[in-house]
């Protein structure tokens, strides 16, 4: 496999870009809309690059960006789930010091 193109970024950097661009509190909407313009790029710097899209190459610079989203949505499932937990078990923990202080 061809080492990457002195004027492309590494992917892991490319990678670490995108996780930046991205926060949990935005709507889905407004992370798809960056992950369309992150394949964008990436295809333009293919095109720079001069690679054909039937390039192997090309097909796993897309696969990679594909597997960052793909990542990128587990870990903001994650946070939205342990925020969810974290509401919860405060709620609990209120409910239950209501219940103890009732019963003095």
């Amino acid at each position: 496999m061809a080492a990457p193109s002195p004027t492309s970024p590494p992917m892991s950097d490319f990678s670490a870009l995108v996780a930046k661009a991205i926060n949990p509190s935005m709507s889905r909407e407004q992370r798809e809309a960056v992950y369309a313009r992150v394949r964008e790029a990436v295809l333009s710097l293919q095109e720079r690059d001069g690679l054909d899209p039937s390039d192997p190459r090309a097909a796993y610079r897309r696969h990679l960006v594909e597997e960052t989203i793909r990542d990128i949505e587990i870990d903001v499932a994650r946070y939205e789930s342990m925020r969810k937990l974290d509401e919860a078990f405060a709620a609990q923990a209120k409910e239950h010091k209501a219940q103890s202080s009732g019963r003095r």
